[in-house]
Parts: C-alpha cells; structure tokens; sequence
C-alpha cells in the first residue's frame, strides 16, 4: 500500500450481489483480448489488470493530512456522500475519492487544458498542443491562482490537489486505470502529482466549449465566398422576440435602461461613464444595485458594423481555422457548437408542495465518463470551521459542487451564448503589428512540446493587443485574408492578414471563488453576491429557495464594443474603433426575482429584448424553440389553477415535440407524390403528433425528410468549408442560389467534420425555413435534376423532391417495409471513451465503449437528443444529465447521470445509470443525513 494510506478491515469493491454477473464479464473480456490481441496480451490483461483499479469503498484509510475522520457513503449507484468536520478535510476527500473513480479523466483534462497531449498520446496529439499552448490556458488558470482568487479558496484548492496526491502515491499507472495499462503498450508514461492549478484549468477549457458566437463569426465570414449580402441575412434571421419570449421579462431592466437613457453620458476607450440620474431597483430584488452605478464604454445596441462586410469578406481559407477547431477535443460539448441546456423554476404559487420546483439538464456531447460527476459535501455540523452542506453535479478534477442545492438553495445553469470572443484581422509587418497608423511589437514565448515516444517540438507564440496569432498554428491560416474584401482605408494586405482571438477567458479572473460562494450562499442575497465572481463562461444561472423565492441572474464578464462593431463578424485589428472599450457592469447585467407569473425559463434563448436593455449581450442567441415549448407546457399545466409536481417536472424534459414538424407536415401532406413507395410513407404523416418516441416510424420519416429539404435548399449551395467531409457535389456558381447549366458547375468536396457541418437542422434552420414557408416561389426552393430525381423550382416541387429522396434514403438505412422503421434506428447514440476509445486500437475500444441505444427525441426538443442534420442522424448531443430539485422536501428531489459514477471499464457503476437515463428515469436523491444512511450500501472512513 502507499506509506500514507493504509487499509484495514472491509471488502474491496464488487463483493455485493453483482459480483457474478461482473465477473462473467471480466472472463469475456479477457477471452475475447486473448483472440484478438494474441496470446501476449491476453495473459498482460488479465482479471486482475482490469480489476486492480477499482476504488475501496469500504473499511478504513488513512490519510495522514486529514485534522480528523471522515466518512465516504455510497448508495447502489456508487455515488459518494462525504461527511467531515472541517472545510479542508471535506474537500480533501472529495480529492481523494474523485480521484479513486475517475483521476485518468482528471489527468487527461488537464494534459487537454495545459496542451500536453502529446506527452500521454504521442505525435498525433502535437498539433492540438500547439494551438492550445498557443491559446495558454494554464498560464491564465496559474496567473489566476496567483493574484485572483481568495486565500480561502487558494487553501480549498491545495486541500483537493493534496487528497488526489494521497491517492496517486505510491501507485503505478495500472493501479490506477486500465487505460493506463493500455497506454503501456507504446510509451512508459507515468502519471505526475495534481495541482491547484489543474483544478483551475479545467474551468478554462469548460469556458471554451461554452464560448459563444465564434463559429457563427467564422461561417458568417466563409459564406461570403459563394453568398451575397442578402443570402447571408437569410440563413441569419432576426430573432422572433414576439413569438419566443426572452429568459427576462419582468424584474430591473426597465428601470436600469431608462437611467441609461437619463442624460448618463459614456464612456469610450475603456473610460467609465457615470449613469446619470441612476434609477431605483425593483421591490425585493436585495443584493442588485439601486442606483446602477457605472458604465464602461459606449451602450449601443449593435448592428452592422460599418464598413466590417468588406472585413467580414475573408476567402474560403478561414476553413484553416475550422479544421483547427475541428480536430481538438471537446472538453464538454461539440466544440462550440450545438452547446444548450434546459433549466427552469417554478414557484410555489403553482407547485403541489406549495415550494419551488427546479429543473435541468445541460445538453453535452456525450462522452464515457459522463462529463459530470454526483457527490455530497456535508459538514457534520454547519459552523464557521465547516461551512458546507451541498449535493450535486461537480467535475472530476474540481472541488465543490457546479449545480445543485445546499440545505437552503438550489440553482441550475445554461450557457448564455453572450458574445465574449472575437477574431481580428492582423496587418502583419516584421517583427510586430500595425495598430492605429503604427507598428507594434508581438509579445511573444518559447513553448516545448515534449513528445511521447518522439523528439520534442519548440515553437514561438506571437500575441497582439488582440490575443494571441492563432493563424500561426495551421498553414491554412497564413493565407487568411490574402483575398479578402477590404476598404479602401485598410493597410496592403502583403503576405495576408493574420488571425488573432481577444476572449474573455484568456484574461484571469475568480469563477473559482464564485464556485465555493455559491456552494454556501443561503439567500438570494448571498446567490447573487457570488454569482457576480462568476466571470467565465457566463451562464444563465437560475434559483430558488426554501423560503419560497425564484430568481434568474446572468453574470460574466461581457464586452462592450464601439457602436459600430456588434462582434458577429471578424474585425480589423488595426482600426482601433473596434478596441474592446470595458465590461459591461455585473450591477446593469439583466436579472429577476419573484416575477409575478411564478417562473422562469431559460433554454439558450435571448436573455432579454434588446429594445428594453441598453447594452449589445450577442447578435447570436438560440432562436428559443426550447424555451417556448417549455413554457407552453408550463402554462397548459398551471391554466385554471393547477399544480405541478416533481413527476410533472420530469414529464417535461422527456418532451419529443417537434416544432418544425408541427410547421411542415400540414403542407407536405398537401403534395401529391406520384410514386406510391413514397406515397406510402407519406401516410405516415397523417394523424401523427409530432412527437419523436424512438419506435415512431412517422418521426424518422419526417426526419428524413427534413434533412433532406435543408440539403436541397440550402446544403448543396453552402462553400466546401460548411459542408460534411466526404460529400462531394457539382454545386452552384458563386453567388447564386439558382438552378445553373451543368457546364457551369464546379464539383467541391465538404472540408468540415459531420458532427459540425452546416446546415445541422437546429432552431436557426427552423427559423430560416419559417420565414420562406411565405415565399414559395424564393430562389433557395431551387435545386437541379440529378439523375431520375426531378428538378425543383419552387417550395412544394423541393418538398416533393426531398420526400422522394428520403423515402429511398430509408429503404437503403432501414429497409423497405416501412412496418419496420423506427426513429430510434436512425438516431443512436454510443457512448465513446474520449482518448482510446476513439483513436486505440480496436480491442482497447470494445473494452472501453458501450451502445448503442435507440434514443427519441431530436434536434432543437426540450428532450435534446441532438443530431446534425448535414452529418447524419446519430446522436451528437445529450441531456448529459438531468434533475429536479424539490424545495418543499429536499429528499424528494431526482436526479440521473448519463452514465455512471466510476470511470473504470467494467466497475459495476461504469454506465449503471445509461439504461434509466435512456428510459427517463431519475433516481432518488437522498440529502438529509437520515435518507443519505437509509440509502448508503458502502461505507469508507478516512482517518488522519
């Protein structure tokens, strides 16, 4: 055993009633390595290998750092509550057992955050180590540690990193994981003790997944290739404000904008601004500013930037950057995109409790582990040495708890999508940059890459006053802007323009702090206080309490641009008039408090009606096709007086409505096809309700032929750059969206990875489609002949085409007996390892991976099973979990993970809970400490 930990009596792990069926498996698994990797590594992964990994979860351990014992109690699932008399020795062991279940996870995080891929994975791995070194998350996350953050939670970080340690000594890697053992077979990596900044880390590459409007910024600019002005506006609607109602309808804003509005003068190039007459906050709304305090900079609403369509005009070769961006691995979502969540609270006014009701479920992409963690963090005895009594989901690799609720609150989170990066054109000279008429020099650092197995690699990064030169990392990107539109008072563009990144989150700043206030936070007072240090990423955060209150506030550190630059678009970086000028202030950031209708929605949709606020949040919120339905089913359940329960909570995130059925169905059924194979399945659509169980065969009809209808109006006119690898088409001329000669076509191959090409069906298509139901006869109805397959020169002819496509699309996918179709067919979803089970060897994936299951819902639902439409029909993003808290009775709450609390192959908890999760079930979810002993089947103490 390791000299600091000791074990004593107790069984080690799987000694239960499953213990059978588990190693039955384990002996499959051995024999199944043994035929495929040969008779070597059939004896090297034996039972024990696989087994040598799996945490202790009862008995006695010690911890030679702890101030006294504390207790690990884990229900049926495996999911811990840690119980401890003292702040650092609960997060200590919440260190300690984290790492037990899931430190290969932690440490390939912070490899992702820190840009030392290539140390565990080898070559492969060098060029995303290049562009996130380049990016330097690691040197924010320890500036962060260093001058940010408080010496509470400096001590609560150090007692973490010193329980994962106590864990690691002493352990070889295949002590640790079976992907250790694996990673054995070609390099002698050993993993190296934790950090507090590995815990900071993680948040940043958290934040880069949730950064906001950076890909619509690229595509935006790559469209210009092949699409006019107006062409761009349409796959860019405005946002239907009176039908899809934004997350803050009642509360401050309206008096917040008039003081604004009140002879404030503001302020530009970073200077403050005072808010003239100020203006008092709304009723009970405690812990927000009355009188509004300052502004930075100026409060334009936005709009086009002047003079940005020549800048925004960059060549097809910003598809450098999205080949970039494709090949990192996401940290929690898809790499920016598809990146939503569910989360809404109701008031006891309309509960059957009598207290508020809280729901969420964040949409990832799914990966195995699921991305997020559940435990317990109680203090035996709530006090000033012990401040802690909180349940909920956590990151491995954090300490505290991201959401859930405590003994006093609950709150949940969904990603704002405000707009906190920006792209700049660079005019690039020597040894520096042109900036306001003169040449600066780069900032510039020396990075090694060390290699597994390999030479290590150096390279040079260069940042402007914009960020760092991402165009250093891909030759592609050297080219960018070489034939780029540019005005006439722009520099000669030279060699081209290069490419630099300003984001929010490259700046240090205290999310941490925040993390461990709200874990504590007792009121709406204290939320709010706490909430404000939550600077990155900025999420809609969503509340109430046992005293019956409901609340919404949205933090971050938000940007106020010139007036003349909205930041949808890439922007000259040597004009300084597109300069971040200041923060948009936490007290004027939007928020409510017991709104008199007794909820709150928020599902990605626009945080508040631009019109009412004074300052520019995005110009690319989710078009709030959620966020409708779910207040639609809010409102059925409460018309007349009626009461929701916690059951009724859960009955609303398994909701399979789609929207864009209900719009399209009435006219397709109007098409009279003359084939009777596709007549046939046209009947599918009649009585259908739209709702997309996974047996429903009507549901992967409509589907297939919704992806078809994007393909053909708009796909197949899209630059290579937007559209799926391996999807080559003779395709229109530029700037065009007609029908063209076949001698006038060039034939292009898509460049993007499927999971992100466009269009991916999500609620922008649902709006863009929306609005051209009026214009039957647009030019986007048109597509050519291909073969037996008609041209189409108007709405219902593309409908009529798209039906017979997807009709013949299915018998090929599905099979020709339409009796036989399911949704759930098409839309799988299989859970993946993130590093061997993507990229190892073949055997190494059948140990680690698991799926499929054949999944309802879809694309833009409240049950967001998401898929890209360009790409195909499997799952992309997931509920990565859901819950629903219940304030009346906090033991009453639910709660369910994507998979499971271990992220060891074959531990009893590895995907325990997928099955329940598929079927939308919750499970209990025990607080109290008589429902957390009444539940808990296996008990750890730790002892000093």
């Amino acid at each position: 055993m390791p000299p600091n930990t000791t074990a004593s009596t107790g069984q080690q792990p799987g000694k239960s009633g499953r213990r059978k069926g588990r190693k039955a498996r384990l002996i499959v698994l051995v024999l199944v390595l043994a035929l495929i990797g040969g008779v070597a590594y059939g004896s090297y992964w034996s039972i024990s290998t696989v087994r040598a990994s799996f945490p202790q979860t009862k008995g006695t351990l010690t911890l030679k750092d702890l101030s006294g014992p504390v207790e690990v109690k884990r229900d049926n699932y495996g999911i811990p509550q840690i119980y401890a008399s003292s702040d650092a020795d609960l997060f200590m062991a919440q260190g300690y057992v984290q790492a037990q279940d899931r430190f290969y996870e932690m440490d390939v995080r912070r490899h992702m955050a820190s840009g030392r891929l290539s140390e565990m994975f080898g070559k492969s791995q060098v060029d995303n180590d290049e562009f996130l070194r380049t990016l330097g998350w690691d040197r924010v996350a320890k500036q962060e540690y260093d001058t940010k953050l408080s010496a509470t939670t400096k001590k609560y970080l150090q007692a973490y990193a010193e329980g994962v340690n106590s864990y690691l000594q002493g352990k070889d890697g295949e002590d640790i994981s079976l992907e250790y053992a694996a990673l054995g077979f070609t390099n002698e990596y050993k993993p190296q003790t934790w950090t507090p900044v590995d815990s900071i880390s993680w948040l940043k590459a958290m934040a880069w997944d949730l950064r906001g409007n950076m890909q619509d910024e690229i595509d935006r600019a790559l469209l210009t290739s092949r699409l006019g002005p107006k062409q761009i506006a349409d796959l860019y609607p405005q946002y239907p404000y009176s039908r899809n109602k934004a997350i803050v309808q009642e509360g401050q804003y309206s008096e917040l904008a008039g003081a604004f509005q009140q002879g404030g003068t503001s302020g530009s190039s970073g200077t403050s601004g005072t808010n003239g007459t100020g203006g008092t906050s709304t009723g009970t709304a405690s812990g927000a500013s009355g009188t509004g305090g300052t502004a930075s900079g100026t409060s334009g609403t936005g709009g086009t930037a002047s003079g940005a369509s020549g800048t925004a005009g960059l060549d097809s070769q910003l598809g450098g950057l999205t080949r970039v961006l494709d090949d990192l691995p996401p940290a929690v979502g898809v790499n920016g995109d598809g990146i939503g969540s569910n989360s809404w609270v109701v008031g006891g006014t309309h509960t059957i409790s009598g207290k508020p009701l809280l729901a969420n479920d964040p949409h990832l992409s799914p990966s195995l582990p699921s991305v997020w963690y559940q435990m317990g963090l109680h203090c035996r005895s709530v006090s000033s040495t012990c401040q802690y009594d909180v349940s909920g989901y956590t990151f491995a690799g954090m300490p505290g708890v991201i959401i859930g609720h405590n003994q006093d609150i609950a709150w949940g989170m969904t990603n704002s999508g405000v707009d906190v990066t920006d792209l700049y054109l660079e005019k690039i000279t020597g040894d520096g940059y042109l900036y306001d008429g003169k040449v600066k020099p780069f900032e510039t650092r020396e990075e090694t890459i060390k290699v597994a197995g390999g030479e290590s690699k150096k390279i040079v990064v260069r940042e402007t006053n914009n960020g760092p030169l991402l165009s250093d990392r891909d030759e592609e990107l050297v080219k960018v802007g070489r034939k780029a539109t540019v005005d006439t008072a722009a520099p000669d563009r030279g060699d081209g323009y290069g490419v630099a990144l300003r984001w929010t989150a490259l700046q240090p700043g205290t999310t941490m702090d925040a993390v461990f206030a709200m874990d504590k936070a007792k009121n709406w007072t204290d939320f709010r206080k706490a909430a404000s240090q939550f600077e990155v990423p900025s999420q809609n955060l969503i509340y109430a309490d046992n005293e019956n209150h409901i609340g919404y506030t949205l933090p971050g550190k938000i940007p106020l641009r010139e007036e003349s630059d909205n930041g949808s678009i890439p922007a000259p970086g040597w004009d300084p008039k597109y300069r971040w000028t200041g923060y948009i202030p936490q007290d004027a950031l939007p928020y409510e408090y017991d709104p008199e209708r007794g909820y709150i929605v928020t599902a990605n949709q626009a945080v508040i009606d631009p019109d009412k606020y004074p300052y520019t949040l995005t110009a690319d919120w989710g078009y709030g096709a959620r966020s409708q339905r779910i207040t639609d089913l809010i409102q059925s359940k409460i018309k007349d007086g009626g009461k929701i329960s916690t059951d009724d909570m859960r009955q609303m995130q398994l909701d399979n409505s789609s929207e864009i059925a209900r719009l399209l169905v009435p006219t397709l059924l109007k098409i009279d096809p003359e084939n009777k194979d596709v007549r046939e399945a046209q009947k599918l659509l009649e009585g259908w309700d739209y709702t997309q169980d996974a047996d429903s065969a009507a549901a992967a009809y409509f589907n297939a032929v919704w992806r078809n209808v994007l393909k053909l109006a708009f796909g197949n006119k899209l630059p290579k750059e937007l559209r799926p690898k391996g999807q080559c088409l003779w395709v229109e001329p530029v700037n065009t969206t007609g029908p063209a000669d076949e001698a006038e076509k060039v034939r292009e191959c898509g460049q993007r990875d499927p999971d992100r090409a466009q269009p991916d069906g999500g609620d922008r298509w649902f709006e863009v489609v929306r609005k051209l139901m009026d214009q039957p006869d647009s030019e986007w109805w048109s597509t050519p002949k291909v073969g037996t397959r008609p041209a189409a020169h108007n709405r219902d002819q593309l409908f009529k085409r798209a039906m017979i496509d997807a009709r013949w699309e299915l018998t090929a996918k599905l099979g020709k007996d339409i009796d036989s179709w399911s949704w759930g067919r098409l839309h799988r979803l299989f859970l993946k390892n993130q590093t061997l089970g993507t990229a190892g060897p073949e055997f190494i994936q059948y140990a680690l991976n698991r799926g499929p299951w054949e999944l309802g819902g879809g694309e833009a639902t409240v049950n967001a099973t998401g898929w890209n439409a360009a790409g195909g029909y499997g799952v992309v993003w997931v509920p990565s979990m859901r819950m629903v808290v219940n304030l009346g009775d906090l033991d009453k709450s639910k709660w369910i993970n994507l998979t499971g609390a271990s992220g060891h192959a074959y531990s009893a908890h590895y995907v325990d809970q997928t099955d329940k999760w598929a079927d939308g079930e919750l499970l209990p979810w025990a607080f109290s400490d008589q429902a957390v002993e009444k539940s808990t089947s296996d008990k750890l103490v730790l002892k000093p």
